[in-house]
C-alpha cells in the first residue's frame, strides 16, 4: 500500500477509521482543571460516548489520574494494542513525539484541528500507520454517528 493510502482526507476514510478504532490513547490531554480546553473536552466526549480513552499528558507530571484512568507519560507504556493516537500538540512539537509513536505502533494518529504537519504525517503513513490532519475528533465522530459524514455536511 502506498504512502497516499494512509493519509485520510475523505468522509469515506474516516467513517471506515471511525468504525475500527475503539481504544484512543490521547496525547497531550489536559486535566479536568483545563475542562474547558479541547484537549479535555474532546477526550472527555469520546469517553462518554463509550470508548476507552487512555491519558498520555504532555506537562502536569504530579497527575496520575484523569477522567478517572491511569496516566501514562509516553505511548510505548501503555499496555496493549492502541487504535488511535488523538494528537493534541502544536504542529512544531510532534517530531518529538514520532518515535514514541513508531514504537507504539498504533492502527491511526489523528492530528486534531489546526494540527498539520505533512513531514510527520508522510513519516507515520511509511510505517503504514493512517493519518488524518487538521480535523476534530469529536466533531467528525458526532457526524459518524448521527448517520453520517458525507449526508451531513450538505
Amino acid at each position: 500500500m502506498s504512502v497516499d493510502a494512509h493519509l485520510i482526507r475523505d468522509d469515506a476514510g474516516i467513517r471506515a477509521l471511525l468504525s475500527r478504532s475503539r481504544r484512543i490513547a490521547v496525547l497531550g490531554i489536559k486535566t479536568e482543571a483545563q475542562r474547558d480546553q479541547p484537549a479535555f473536552y474532546v477526550p472527555q466526549y469520546l469517553d462518554a460516548a463509550g470508548l476507552e480513552v487512555i491519558p498520555v499528558p504532555v506537562y502536569y507530571p504530579e497527575v496520575t489520574t484523569i477522567l478517572g484512568k491511569p496516566v501514562y507519560r509516553r505511548l510505548v507504556d501503555v499496555p496493549g494494542e492502541v487504535d488511535l493516537v488523538d494528537v493534541f500538540r502544536k504542529p512544531r512539537d510532534l517530531e518529538a513525539h514520532v518515535d514514541d509513536i513508531l514504537a507504539k505502533r498504533p492502527r491511526a494518529v489523528w492530528l486534531q484541528l489546526g494540527i498539520r504537519n505533512d513531514a510527520v504525517a508522510e513519516r507515520l503513513a511509511a510505517a503504514e500507520i493512517d493519518v488524518v490532519q487538521d480535523r476534530c475528533l469529536m466533531v467528525e465522530h458526532r457526524l459518524w454517528k448521527a448517520g453520517g459524514l458525507t449526508a451531513l455536511r450538505r
